[in-house]
């Protein structure tokens, strides 16, 4: 099985827009041979590689399974488990990691795909939520990126607001390229005490409020943001 997937994750980094369906239904066969739990889930389903011909039909696990059962293909002792936030009070999801070379390969190519190499960029995390738990697979990513931006100021800020508006004004000065991932909450909260015009900066929203705020409809939020830091998308 170790050779046919690595077999398969290879097409998976070749595909493009004419292969992706083939490719798609390769995974969900792969997966419903090698994985008892999503076997009897499409089974129950009546929704089976014999079944589905495009990949929309593909039937996805509920996140409840991630929190009751270890989803993972075959057995095999993971590299690293990645959990959930548990912000709802409930039990955390897991996502058991065989390979972290192929999910950061997986998560890097993504990136570059859609911003280029993490070393033309300033990246900060503010992502206080995250980094308070210890096995958040978005501080895992951030950190990667951080590590390759190269960039002397790229790092996690935590609640150190002033610091962070000082980087970012210094790099908008001097025109470095500059991406800022933060959680819902942190963002908003740094745009009201730090006000700043950000429209040359990417910024990238994640998570949620995490029972810091009430929760709020992506519009609503993305006004405030705009509103505060004059984005205008």
């Amino acid at each position: 099985m170790q050779n046919e997937a690595e077999k398969l994750s290879q097409k998976i980094f070749q595909a493009n827009s004419q292969t992706f369906n083939a490719i798609c239904l390769e995974v969900f066969q792969f997966q419903f041979d090698n994985n008892p739990l999503y076997r009897n889930f499409c089974q129950l389903l009546k929704r089976t590689p014999g079944d589905v011909s495009y990949c929309e039909d593909i039937p996805f696990l509920p996140i409840g399974f991630f929190k009751l059962h270890q989803v993972k293909c075959t057995s095999f002792s993971p590299q690293a488990v990645f959990e959930s936030s548990g912000t709802t009070g409930t039990a955390t999801s897991r996502h058991f990691i065989k390979d972290l070379s192929l999910y950061e390969r997986s998560f890097l190519t993504a990136f570059n795909l859609f911003y280029g190499e993490p070393r033309q960029y300033c990246i900060l995390g503010l992502l206080p939520s995250y980094l308070e738990r210890g096995n958040s697979s978005l501080v895992y990513m951030v950190k990667k990126l951080i590590d390759l931006s190269k960039n002397l100021n790229s790092g996690f800020y935590l609640d150190n607001y002033p610091e962070l508006a000082r980087i970012i004004l210094k790099n908008v000065k001097s025109g470095t390229k500059t991406i800022l991932i933060g959680v819902t909450y942190a963002l908003i909260d740094f745009s009201e005490k730090f006000p700043m015009d950000l429209s040359s900066v990417i910024v990238m929203e994640t998570g949620g409020m995490k029972g810091k705020r009430k929760e709020m409809v992506r519009e609503e939020l993305h006004r405030i943001l705009m509103r505060t830091t004059r984005m205008n998308r």
